[in-house]
């Protein structure tokens, strides 16, 4: 497992709600957790890691010894309240930042890992990364959301994204998109 990278086409991909929770499925979020910390990352999303599931880790100390791991299954958001403008980044456009306006404050609804219900009113850096981190669900990054003029600020390092992914994808390091939705719908047979 590994977290894949802007333009490939998992992060596009709107995830389906998970149905079951097995061993491999926990086994799953322990390696995004891995992965997260390893990257310095404060959030992931399954569709990070290649995978179609409509689930995401974090921990906002982006470590293992500190702050909570939280998992939220099929979350939903309701209730924005204000704005507030704030710079992102993400662990699939490394090392790339930009200003995103995102509500003030929302209302989570999912699921943890054992089955109970997440209910809660959130706001600050947790409600931003739970609202960027549900964006991955929908196939929405968060380039998506800056204004139009500071994307033409990040249209170089959007160019060598795509440049290193087509070498990626014509030296077979990464499959073709046929092969790629072929194997998330069996993700989705199996979970979703």
């Amino acid at each position: 497992m590994e977290i894949i990278t802007y333009p490939h086409p998992t992060l596009r991909h709107k995830s389906k709600p998970i149905k079951r929770v097995d061993a491999r499925l926990r086994e799953i979020v322990r390696e995004m957790f891995e992965l997260m910390y390893e990257a310095k990352g404060v959030g992931l999303a399954a569709n990070q890691v290649d995978l179609p599931f409509r689930l995401f880790v974090t921990n906002l100390e982006a470590d293992l010894e500190k702050g909570e791991e939280m998992v939220f299954i099929n979350p939903i958001l309701s209730m924005p309240k204000g704005t507030e403008e704030n710079e992102e980044g993400c662990l699939s456009l490394p090392g790339l930042y930009g200003n995103v306006v995102r509500p003030k404050k929302v209302r989570v609804n999912a699921y943890n890992l054992q089955g109970e219900e997440i209910n809660a009113d959130i706001e600050g850096l947790f409600s931003r990364v739970v609202q960027h981190e549900t964006d991955h669900l929908d196939g929405v990054l968060f380039i998506d959301r800056m204004t139009d003029s500071a994307k033409i600020d990040i249209e170089g390092e959007l160019d060598e994204f795509e440049t290193e992914f087509n070498s990626r994808r014509e030296t077979g390091g990464i499959p073709a998109a046929a092969a790629i939705a072929a194997r998330l719908n069996e993700w989705e047979e199996k979970y979703c």
